[in-house]
């Protein structure tokens, strides 16, 4: 069964995760900090690794470095108190499992953790195809796993926008991706996605291609639950009972929560937008309608 060590033996975040995996029945060790953790990897076998969060990333790449030396297959999830674009482009080209910031959710952290201790990843899982910050481009297999690991990624490169701006962005992006995973490429593990994220100075822009024959245009429209004579829940609980996702639905939840969703004819690309600020259109109208009522109100002055 996967060891995982847990570094930072002080800090009630890594116990809280430590006592949630400890609980699923995997083994859990702590080390105080960087010295500790090295010397316990010296002494016997770990599959994964749970930085300190009171380190920062580029001290956990270094940790990692050194502790590939020792463990070469060792697996890095990576808390660290903040993180910057170059910081987490370096995490992806280093192959760290999953990258987290402050504020930690120890359930999340821990379900990422239980995951990694299943499985069996390879370093091109995930390949950085081309990354600079404000334009960071990856390829990836077509897991479930794989694709949340992504979303650790995604949430680090989207730290500078609003949170609620930021968590409907980040809702959508993983419906599409999972969308992309089962729909386009059937869980074929073998199959690749691409995805693209880039920051403009008024809009955060991701694109998503995979490699199946598009989605069908009806797949968005709300329509798909309003046939006559059907019930419109029935195909969600048989897809259920299949252990399928909702079918066009994860399409209709991500374009709700973006300001645009494009996509390719043929429905294999898609662009998922949100903007910033407000739109040079929305500024003139409000603008105009200041000016408006400014005339009104002299116009009022002058009457009376």
């Amino acid at each position: 069964m996967s060891r995982i060590l847990v570094i930072g033996s002080d800090n009630p975040v890594t116990h809280s995760i430590g006592d949630i995996l400890a609980a699923s029945g995997l083994p859990i060790e702590y080390a105080a900090g960087p010295v500790g953790a090295l010397q316990r990897m010296r002494m016997q076998s770990f599959a994964i690794a749970i930085t300190s969060p009171g380190t920062t990333l580029e001290e956990d790449l270094a940790l990692l470095d050194e502790m590939r030396h020792i463990r070469p297959a060792i697996k890095c999830i990576s808390l660290a108190p903040s993180s910057t674009p170059d910081e987490v482009i370096a995490a992806l080209r280093a192959h760290v499992f999953a990258c987290f910031t402050a504020p930690f959710d120890p359930e999340s952290i821990a379900a990422i953790a239980r995951d990694a201790a299943s499985s069996d990843p390879r370093e091109d899982d995930i390949q950085v195809l081309s990354a600079r910050p404000g334009w960071v481009s990856v390829r990836a297999n077509c897991q479930i796993l794989t694709a949340e690991r992504l979303m650790t990624f995604a949430r680090e490169l989207s730290t500078q926008m609003e949170e609620d701006m930021r968590q409907e962005l980040l809702h959508g992006l993983r419906e599409i991706l999972l969308n992309a995973i089962e729909h386009g490429a059937a869980f074929n593990s073998q199959q690749r996605i691409d995805v693209t994220a880039i920051r403009t100075s008024r809009a955060f822009v991701f694109y998503v291609r995979d490699p199946g024959s598009g989605f069908r245009q009806e797949s968005l429209s709300p329509n798909i639950i309003a046939q006559p004579g059907s019930d419109p829940i029935e195909h969600i609980q048989k897809r259920e009972e299949e252990g399928l996702r909702p079918g066009g639905f994860g399409l209709l939840l991500a374009k709700g929560t973006v300001d645009e969703l494009l996509y390719n004819e043929i429905g294999n690309e898609v662009l998922l937008i949100k903007h910033l600020d407000r739109t040079p259109e929305v500024q003139i109208t409000e603008a105009q309608s200041t000016k408006s009522q400014g005339h009104e109100a002299q116009g009022q002055a002058q009457v009376h």
